[in-house]
């Protein structure tokens, strides 16, 4: 084995020597690629934090949604709110009561008349079914 380790070197050498003028070019442009790394990876996260799956263009059509939806759930909110004070004014004034007696059932007072309105009449079909042109 030892005597093949010149044979070994000489192998490197001839490996090694033609790399070395590139090796030195790298290591001498080694801040310039170093600075060229970092504003690819300074690229690549603002690209990833503005369009990433969480990114900011998502973030506001988030935000958008949200303002949305308590657009919606306020306005249901007074929507219940409305129906609540009805249902109480319902459960507990005679004269709601009354009213809704009065309209909904068509309910009167001795002595009192209801009039209703008669159904508007509708047109009769015509008598030709031909299709117009």
């Amino acid at each position: 084995m030892v005597e093949r380790a010149p044979q070994a070197e000489a192998l490197a050498a001839s490996w090694i020597e033609p790399a070395r003028p590139l090796a030195l070019r790298i290591y001498a442009l080694r801040r310039r690629i170093a600075t060229l790394a970092v504003a690819l990876m300074a690229v690549a996260l603002f690209v990833h934090v503005m369009f990433g799956a969480n990114g900011m263009v998502i973030y506001k059509q988030k935000r958008i949604e949200h303002e949305v939806l308590r657009k919606q759930i306020d306005q249901a909110q007074q929507e219940n709110d409305r129906y609540t004070q009805r249902i109480q004014g319902l459960k507990s004034d005679q004269k709601a009561i009354e009213k809704e007696a009065r309209e909904q059932l068509g309910y009167a007072k001795p002595g009192e008349y209801v009039y209703v309105a008669p159904a508007p009449a509708r047109s009769a079909p015509s008598a030709n079914h031909s299709a117009k042109k």
